[in-house]
């Protein structure tokens, strides 16, 4: 497999893999969970931690990983805490498969090329290994029944897979609801973990779309009101902040 641990974007990767179709759940807010997964990740290597709502770099050195190295740079060029909500709405596509091409890489998957109506090429992704992932569901489902806190990268992987709404994918039907309810409660039990899978949750209600200053683009002593004539219509988005996330913008992923 590469190596023995798997970090926290793998591990909810996996998790959102079926099985059978080949296919991940929840495609379009997977994204935004993978890119929150590692936030935490980099949290627990020592190399950001929450101030506030925002993300502060406190450690600049590489992990090792390519792919958690890219995003600390990014965190680093920002040169300020930024807002979970921020980076986590921004721009993430290519995030998904670049994870199923390491995944692939590392043998935890195997790529099954396929056509969609019999014209369009598709690949799909089979888990070489259906044991790693049950045994990563294993962990959760012991948290979940055992009501004994779980340690921070299984919390906070519970708090995700929540998050980006792999509830139903888990533990569906109505025999499942208690377990549902019981994984969205294991959130409060890593303060990292619960940050972040709220700031996830907050882009997919369209709250990452507020715009950063724009109560600071009104002239001294006038109030923040509607936007009349010779006034811009709206202050320019922030960096990497969608306007409005869209269901569906990020559908054209290899695995879906």
């Amino acid at each position: 497999m590469g190596r023995s641990r798997r970090t926290l974007p793998e591990e909810l990767l996996l998790l959102a893999l079926d099985p059978t179709t080949g296919t991940t759940a929840q495609p379009q807010s997977l994204d935004l969970g993978l890119a929150g997964a590692q936030l935490v990740e980099l949290a627990l290597a020592g190399r950001i931690a929450p101030d506030g709502d925002r993300i502060a770099v406190v450690a600049p050195r590489p992990t090792g990983d390519p792919t958690l190295d890219c995003a600390l740079e990014l965190l680093r060029r920002r040169g300020a805490p930024v807002r979970a909500v921020h980076w986590i709405g921004g721009p993430r596509l290519g995030l998904r498969q670049t994870y199923l091409s390491h995944l692939e890489r590392c043998g935890m998957v195997a790529a099954v090329a396929g056509q969609m109506c019999g014209v369009l090429p598709t690949t799909r992704y089979q888990a070489t290994d259906n044991e790693i992932s049950r045994e990563i569901k294993a962990r959760l489902d012991s948290a979940i029944r055992t009501g004994v806190p779980p340690d921070p990268r299984t919390a906070a992987l519970a708090a995700l897979a929540h998050a980006v709404g792999l509830g139903k994918h888990l533990y569906p039907g109505n025999e499942g609801r208690s377990s549902r309810s019981r994984l969205r409660d294991l959130i409060r039990h890593d303060p990292m973990g619960g940050l972040v899978a709220h700031a996830v949750m907050d882009v997919q209600n369209g709250a990452g779309a507020q715009p950063r200053r724009s109560a600071t683009a009104q002239p001294a002593g006038r109030q923040a009101g509607p936007v009349g004539p010779g006034v811009r219509s709206a202050p320019e988005p922030a960096r990497g902040v969608p306007v409005q996330p869209r269901r569906g913008s990020m559908a054209r992923v290899v695995a879906h």
